[in-house]
């Protein structure tokens, strides 16, 4: 029987890569996202349903949940570094609100509020996975806070959620290639930095992490929740 799986931010990157390895399960996947024209184009190669929804929009939120009848397994990936987006706030209190704002709305309340909304129409047994980053583990900045707040969160939803026998956990990756993450400002020696970082010496693949994303929604992970998993090479040893 084929699952519905809803996948946040799931027209390019890590989110594409999660949709089409559902996708060759045979499951039905729902792919959100900002951009219509981006949406819709991934939908249709994907063979996915596109729904436009910003994850930091309680309205389109709320839209979203009313558009679904069930929902076996939420993949919260929408969020990214807005650090590269929004201007140097310096000495300027106002901007380094606004920044820090920023990538808390993108990469925490998006999660909680989709999580929330579509909590209803989550069917019992099913599973919740959130997208972290190795940044939540050891910083810098709003973006590795936001992430770090990310995780913990997870903890407190994972329990509310596994009364109905419903996992949560969250993935974090390291240096991951094929993504927009760095906003074309990633240098040769930055990359080559990231990648001597890793015991593997490879960059990690979106298949990497649409790969654990996969499992933690089959039954073989049925007993694992609240946890976080980290998908780096190596780049940060845990224990």
């Amino acid at each position: 029987m084929s699952r519905t799986i809803v996948v946040t931010g799931g027209a390019t990157g890590i989110g594409r890569a999660v949709a089409e390895r559902f996708r060759a399960d045979g499951d039905d996947v729902v792919i959100t996202g900002r951009r219509a024209d981006v949406l819709e184009k991934a939908a249709a190669e994907l063979g996915a349903r596109a729904v436009v929804c910003d994850a930091t929009d309680p309205d389109q939120i709320a839209r979203l949940a009313d558009s679904l009848t069930r929902v076996d397994v939420l993949v919260n990936n929408a969020g990214g570094n807005t650090d590269f987006t929004q201007p140097d706030a310096g000495n300027d209190l106002r901007q380094l609100r606004q920044n820090w704002l920023a990538n808390l709305e993108a990469n925490l309340l998006s999660a909680v509020l989709t999580t929330t909304a579509l909590s209803p129409k989550l069917t019992d047994g099913g599973a919740v996975i959130h997208l972290g980053s190795i940044a939540g583990s050891r910083g810098p900045g709003s973006y590795g806070a936001s992430k770090a707040a990310l995780a913990l969160w997870n903890t407190d939803i994972a329990k509310d959620l596994g009364q109905r026998g419903i996992t949560s956990n969250v993935v974090a990756p390291g240096f991951t290639a094929e993504t927009n993450f760095f906003h074309g400002r990633l240098t040769p020696d930055r990359r080559k930095t990231l990648l001597e970082a890793t015991m593997t010496h490879r960059e990690g693949q979106v298949t990497d992490i649409a790969a654990t994303i996969h499992f933690l929604a089959s039954p073989a992970a049925h007993h694992i929740t609240a946890q976080l998993l980290h998908v780096n090479g190596g780049a940060l040893p845990t224990r």
